[in-house]
């Protein structure tokens, strides 16, 4: 299953765009959707039992290497959205997170998708973090039945 995409649940995380948002032309500033990306990705994980009070018990850690976002159409002031996130792809010790942003009328506004390792800390949370082979039990967890 090297190459082929992973059968991934799908989390939506709710969203709307607020005035500290949007840039002087009142639309959505870019960075807002990486912020959007980004929490989404922890509701993902949280969504199966990964969220962030487990992974600093287990001194795991799912670091950001790499993060793109395609901007298809302006959301504006006021617009309620949805990011919709799913595992497209596990490797050895990283994987990908794909997330398609909508409007609530179903118009797409952008698509994102972000490369993270999975990790774990040598010596308990603020300690070198080492990557860490991706179980299969962490895997099953995100496979869509």
């Amino acid at each position: 299953m090297k190459n082929e995409e992973f059968r991934s649940i799908v989390s939506v995380f709710p969203c709307q765009v607020q005035w500290g948002d949007c840039d002087p032309a009142g639309i959505i500033f870019y960075p807002t959707y990486f912020r959007w990306i980004d929490a989404a990705s922890w509701a993902l994980f949280d969504s199966v039992g990964y969220g962030p009070k487990w992974m600093r018990a287990q001194h795991t850690a799912m670091p950001l290497v790499s993060a793109e976002c395609q901007f298809l159409f302006p959301a504006e002031h006021g617009d309620r959205c949805e990011v919709r996130s799913r595992i497209t792809r596990f490797g050895g010790k990283s994987f990908v997170v794909e997330h398609d942003i909508v409007r609530a009328d179903g118009a797409a506004l952008a698509k994102g998708k972000e490369t993270r390792v999975w990790g774990r800390h040598v010596n308990g949370p603020g300690t070198p973090l080492r990557g860490e082979a991706i179980s299969e039990e962490l895997k099953a967890r995100f496979r869509a039945k």
